[in-house]
């Protein structure tokens, strides 16, 4: 018995001992096998050469190579008289009490003396044509444009247009051989797309920043009189103005035009002149010395969910046609006052600021197909495209002037007379004019809130004519306690609708 209980125990033992050991041995295994992959890893790291190394994501040296030849440093000087009020305080009796009429004489301050600025220009054609901006050439006396490898041409230009903030510049003695970027096109340009800003920021010669389309089609953004602009996070600087946007396959996008600052320096918002919109302005210059655009002859607004529920829109898209010029090409192709513009020329127009884009970059002469609500049916009409007039008068003034109330909630708190003759006068418009004028209205009132004021004329109300008082009573007194009357309203900046919530 005893020998048995011994036996059992030797064997538990020489069990022990051998998983102890089995455990040992896949421990060493597994730690001669990391060893082994670690002095493999090092080898094959200490034998690699930078060529193996993965390429990055995105390479742009080869159209940085390619496209930065073309863009140039312009620099202008201009010669600025001194004002009269710097002379008279230069020559105070007191500061010549201690410096004396000789030091006047010799180091006064001069009544002229020389500027200089620096700005970034695109050559576009090689016979020597540069996109640039406007403000970066504007009452220059001498333009200098240097190339990157250093040559140096005098500038001409050749057209300017404010309204867009591009000129046109051409070098003298019209070099054949001259660098040129490829014109892209900015219509096919998406947000999130790689963009380059090339040009001169702070005087340094071709530099090169990266980002991306952040937005398209920016208006209203208070820099030019058409804007349309394309917004990136490429870095833009003062002197980068006039230099080129360009997209991954190197070609040109835009006209770097502006940056968003507090500070005066780059803060991540940077604007850029569409492409599209450059080559039609540039050619217009080459072509005829000015930019010739096209004119439809209405006064539009935007379409609020507010107005689109009224004029039975699904959705708020559009221009709203609040006035059409008498004469007009729209006048003539019976395009009304209430049609909302929704298609034009087979382009969707999304807002007033898109179909005044499109209309001025469509051809004089050219038959174009309109599409407009109207009565919340959709109508197709024809138009042939006129000429802009040099200077396009704001349609539309103030207005003003017996007394007229409403019991309706929208209209509370609104009073208006007829308009008279006097007032007429006094308000700039014509003595025939017909209509009431706004005399006062509460703060608080829902039409206040609507954006109406003292001194605005209302012309119709739900789409009926308002030539006076009596009008107005009588269709205010068909108004629902709570309806949400939908008025024509003229003020010196032009006709609008509105909506009146109760």
């Amino acid at each position: 018995m005893l020998t048995d209980r011994r036996s059992v125990k030797l064997g538990a033992i020489a069990g022990l001992i051998l998983a102890v050991g089995v455990v040992l041995g896949v421990l060493l295994s597994v730690h001669m096998d990391w060893i082994s992959s670690v002095r493999a890893g090092a080898q094959a790291i200490a034998t690699t050469t930078p060529g193996d190394l993965p390429a990055p994501p995105v390479n742009f040296a080869p159209v940085v190579k390619a496209v930065t030849p073309a863009v140039v440093n312009i620099s202008t000087t201009r010669v600025v008289r001194s004002t009269e009020s710097e002379e008279q305080q230069f020559d105070d009796p007191f500061f010549r009490r201690f410096f004396g009429d000789e030091f006047f004489r010799r180091f006064g301050i001069p009544r002229e003396r020389r500027q200089s600025s620096l700005g970034s220009g695109v050559i576009v054609d090689p016979a020597g044509y540069i996109i640039t901006n406007n403000h970066v050439i504007a009452n220059a006396d001498e333009i200098k444009i240097v190339m990157s490898d250093k040559r140096e041409f005098s500038g001409k230009v050749v057209g300017t247009d404010p309204k867009t903030d591009l000129a046109v510049l051409k070098i003298e003695n019209g070099n054949k051989d001259l660098p040129t970027i490829k014109w892209g096109d900015s219509d096919k340009l998406e947000v999130g797309e790689y963009v380059l800003a090339i040009g001169n920021p702070f005087g340094l010669n071709q530099t090169v920043t990266m980002g991306i389309v952040s937005a398209v089609g920016r208006a209203n953004v208070g820099i030019a009189d058409y804007e349309d602009f394309i917004q990136t996070d490429a870095a833009i600087n003062p002197g980068n103005s006039g230099g080129a946007m360009v997209n991954a396959r190197g070609e040109l996008v835009g006209i770097n035009t502006a940056i968003f600052s507090r500070s005066g320096g780059y803060m991540g918002i940077g604007f850029a002149v569409p492409s599209n919109m450059v080559r039609n302005v540039m050619d217009s210059l080459i072509k005829s010395g000015k930019v010739v655009r096209g004119w439809l002859g209405v006064s539009i607004q935007g379409v609020t969910p507010d107005l689109a529920k009224n004029f039975g829109l699904p959705d708020a898209k559009g221009a709203l046609v609040s006035e059409v010029l008498p004469g007009s090409p729209a006048a003539k192709a019976g395009i009304k006052s209430g049609d909302v513009i929704v298609d034009f020329d087979g382009k969707e127009v999304e807002d007033q600021t898109a179909l005044r884009n499109i209309v001025a970059q469509t051809p004089v002469g050219k038959d174009v197909k309109v599409k407009v609500v109207r009565d919340k049916k959709t109508k197709t009409v024809r138009v042939n495209i006129g000429e802009q007039p040099k200077d396009v008068a704001s349609v539309g003034e103030e207005s003003g002037g017996t007394q007229g109330a409403t019991e309706n909630k929208a209209l509370a708190g609104l009073e208006v007379r007829n308009l008279t003759p006097d007032v007429a006068e006094r308000l700039g418009l014509p003595a025939d004019s017909k209509g009431v004028v706004i005399t006062d209205i509460d703060p608080a009132s829902k039409a206040a809130a609507a954006g109406l004021r003292i001194g605005d004329m209302i012309t119709e109300i739900n789409r009926e004519p308002v030539k006076n008082v009596e009008d107005f009573n009588r269709i205010v007194g068909k108004l629902g306690k709570d309806e949400h009357p939908l008025l024509l309203v003229k003020r010196r900046e032009g006709k609008f609708f509105v909506v009146i919530k109760s």
